[in-house]
């Protein structure tokens, strides 16, 4: 699987960061750092999401899918940004790809390789007979490994954990999103609790699950008409 970098412009603590910023709009001693933790507490045990988008995550994704990279990309609130690995300048003769967990059969490998070395093998021969890379890079398939770097805020991770660690998430996903909080989690103590506190599928934060196809680990939410009987 791939592999995530948390860059050092991330934010190390970010409860007493909420409580800093927070304090400045309540008019509150912020050079007393054990006051600013417990305001940031309370900031987040009240909903305070605003607050949340000061903490700052920047971090470079490598080895994942293009195609879960493109699933990345649709959490956009909290103005995220990123930049991607080009398919214009980089080479990709040789590129490396991932294997879904449900080829496992030789033959089924077989296939899967045999196709992917064909992409290989008719990019590289069109980019020698003249044709432009960028152009020649359009037979990439989804399934190949690309690098991110990435910046969002505490707000934006909560929610896409709502989603994302749903169990019926896309498998690449839920890893990725797994390995991203596993190396948040080495930053500080803080992080470790927002953590443990904050991420989790939305069927925990609401108490049943609002999907009409449940994976069952909680309860759906009763109809209008169960609701009446």
């Amino acid at each position: 699987m791939g592999q995530i970098i948390i860059l050092p412009e991330t934010t190390k603590d970010p409860i007493s960061l909420i409580g800093r910023r927070a304090g400045v709009c309540w008019g509150a001693d912020i050079t007393d750092e054990k006051k600013n933790y417990r305001r940031g507490l309370d900031c987040i045990a009240s909903g305070h999401g605003r607050t949340f988008e000061f903490v700052n995550v920047e971090a470079v994704l490598d080895g994942y899918s293009a195609r879960v990279i493109r699933e990345w990309y649709t959490h956009i609130g909290g103005a995220p940004t990123r930049l991607q690995a080009s398919t214009r300048y980089i080479n990709y003769k040789d590129f490396s790809y991932i294997y879904p967990a449900t080829v496992k059969t030789e033959e089924q490998k077989r296939a899967y390789e045999e196709t992917m070395k064909a992409i290989t093998e008719a990019a590289q021969k069109l980019e020698e007979s003249g044709v432009p890379r960028e152009d020649a890079a359009l037979l990439l398939p989804l399934g190949m490994t690309t690098k991110i770097v990435d910046k969002r805020n505490l707000r934006n991770i909560i929610d896409m954990s709502r989603q994302r660690m749903c169990a019926r998430t896309y498998w690449e996903y839920r890893q990725m999103f797994h390995d991203y909080l596993g190396e948040l989690r080495k930053l500080s103590e803080e992080w470790a609790y927002l953590i443990d506190t904050q991420m989790m599928p939305k069927c925990e934060a609401m108490g049943y699950c609002p999907e009409k196809k449940s994976c069952g680990r909680m309860p759906q939410k009763p109809s209008q008409g169960q609701r009446h009987l």
